[in-house]
């Protein structure tokens, strides 16, 4: 694929997240796109979005999960890119009509302390790394019409990211096991989901190693001050307008958003 055709497919991103009207797989009008070529298109998009003055603040992790790595066919996670104009305040609001068709998910995020550049980055350097851990919850979306995405197609597509909420609360991340720390996921007070860390790759800090290793390939090193959120732990949730969410991840804290 050349590099006038990333930038006409960057552009379809861009115009579906803008107007909120989603494209047609990429899959099936660009058939044969590869997975690198799906970052290329992904990489297009994040530059034209710093063009416009926003600013990458960290990285997301998707696809930690066995059960998605099947339904795509994939062996390995995937990523995206967090921009400062996908953070969202606890006790903000978020309009459903800024969306197509969100979904939410909690999962722990971390927060550099030092950058890490791969390869040979393992889950101690991680925990060294962090200045702590936080509940978060992620909203994702598809500029992708009907979520009808095959790996390339969320891969270009920013990891299917839109919004993020961080808990208020940093907590050094050696002094708990975040393997075993549990998650109640509630929406409008009635419980939808719960988990434990190990359910990211098997230990949160564990992803963030990956990315590390996987980024240095590119020459992208993550950053001192960047967050970097490391996966779903459960099943992403539809979300409504109206719609309050709640993930609380006990001795981590707890974080919230309501949807209008």
């Amino acid at each position: 694929m050349d590099d006038s055709r990333i930038k006409v497919l960057a552009e379809m991103l861009l115009k579906a997240e803008q107007t909120r009207n989603p494209i047609a797989p990429l899959t099936e009008t660009d058939a044969g796109i590869t997975v690198d070529e799906a970052y290329r298109i992904q990489l297009q998009v994040i530059e034209m979005k710093k063009t416009s003055g926003q600013v990458v603040v960290g990285k997301k992790i998707g696809l930690t999960s066995l059960a998605m790595q099947a339904m795509l066919g994939v062996k390995e996670p995937d990523y995206g890119h967090v921009l400062n104009g996908m953070v969202v305040m606890e006790g903000e609001k978020i309009p459903t009509e800024e969306l197509i068709a969100p979904r939410i998910e909690g999962e722990i995020a971390f927060v550099l302390k030092e950058d890490l550049k791969g390869p040979g980055v393992t889950l101690t350097d991680v925990l060294r790394s962090s200045e702590g851990g936080t509940p978060a919850l992620e909203i994702i979306d598809s500029r992708i019409k009907d979520w009808k995405i095959k790996l390339p197609d969320t891969v270009a597509d920013n990891a299917s990211s839109a919004r993020i909420v961080l808990g208020g609360v940093l907590t050094p991340p050696y002094s708990l096991d975040l393997r075993t720390v549990g998650m109640v996921l509630e929406k409008n007070g009635e419980v939808q989901a719960t988990a434990a860390g190990a359910a990211v790759l098997g230990h949160p800090a564990q992803a963030v190693a990956w990315l590390a290793n996987k980024l240095s390939a590119y020459g992208i090193i993550l950053r001192k001050g960047e967050v970097i959120l490391s996966g779903a732990l459960t099943a992403a949730i539809p979300v409504a307008a109206g719609d309050f969410f709640r993930a609380d991840f006990g001795p981590l804290g707890n974080v919230k958003i309501k949807f209008t």
